[in-house]
């Protein structure tokens, strides 16, 4: 043992090499400790990419909804605008009047449709962002164990903000399908309601008009009989005609409102 280069004389071979892989194992140390900087500095901008698409997302829906709610209110005034020139126009628009409600129900089907399958793609974006950004969490997890802990956070609460940010654009997007869906019954609605109306004027101006006629001929009929059974004479040559008071009971026993159209017609008779 005193004759072991280790203890005594000048450097031995055993101790080069043992100095060799000491630097070695500096120098490898060295290296790790740049990957460990390079992976977090790779894993911190992936994070920062992640919040940048998950902000332009959440931007893209918000001008979606806009959209939609500007749609909306254009629908709203549009069909108020409709519902107002069919309540001036008259009776003989009717048919007009259906084939425009039919245009309109088409519309508002079309825009219901166009409005759910963009609700319907913006859904699917948001859940294939989510999944993307779940599985690139995970892969940087696995890559990156020895700072999962305080990354980790970091990316939780990333996806947890865009799932409440999605969930709201969700539930804006049922209450505006709600909001559309009782507008067309509200139209719907009115627009019966005005040929139910249109239907019934026009029922009574017939019923108007037979009575009329029938009150017409019933005092054309008493007029014309004192003519045929009696001989006419002086007296009832020069007495004034008689028949206008049969014609004057029978109009007024009708609404003068309901008979404005029928007037020069009666006075011809």
């Amino acid at each position: 043992m005193s004759n072991s280069p280790i203890d005594v004389g000048p450097e031995s071979e055993e101790l080069r090499l043992l100095r060799q892989d000491g630097r070695h194992l500096k120098n490898t140390i060295a290296a790790m400790r740049d990957e460990l900087e390079t992976v977090r500095y790779g894993r911190e901008q992936a994070v920062q990419e992640a919040v940048a698409a998950a902000n332009n997302e959440i931007i893209q829906l918000r001008n979606t909804v806009a959209a939609m709610r500007e749609e909306m209110e254009t629908i709203r005034y549009s069909k108020d605008k409709a519902v107002q020139s069919a309540v001036a126009a008259s009776s003989g628009e009717i048919v007009q009047l259906r084939e425009t409600v039919a245009a309109m129900r088409d519309q508002i089907e079309t825009l219901r449709y166009e409005k759910e399958k963009a609700v319907q793609a913006a859904v699917a974006n948001a859940h294939d962002e989510i999944t993307q950004l779940r599985q690139t969490a995970q892969a940087l997890r696995d890559e990156m164990d020895g700072v999962r802990v305080s990354k980790e956070d970091a990316v939780q609460d990333v996806t947890r903000s865009f799932n409440d940010q999605v969930a709201q654009l969700r539930q804006t997007a049922v209450v505006l399908r709600d909001q559309m869906e009782t507008l067309r019954a509200e139209y719907e609605e009115k627009i019966q309601n005005i040929e139910r109306a249109f239907r019934d004027e026009k029922k009574q101006l017939h019923d108007t008009i037979a009575a009329l006629r029938d009150r017409l001929e019933a005092a054309a009929a008493v007029a014309k009989a004192p003519n045929r059974d009696k001989t006419p004479t002086p007296a009832s040559t020069n007495a004034p005609a008689k028949p206008s008071r049969p014609v004057k009971r029978a109009k007024s026993v009708l609404n003068p409102e309901k008979i404005k159209g029928a007037g020069p017609a009666e006075g011809n008779a």
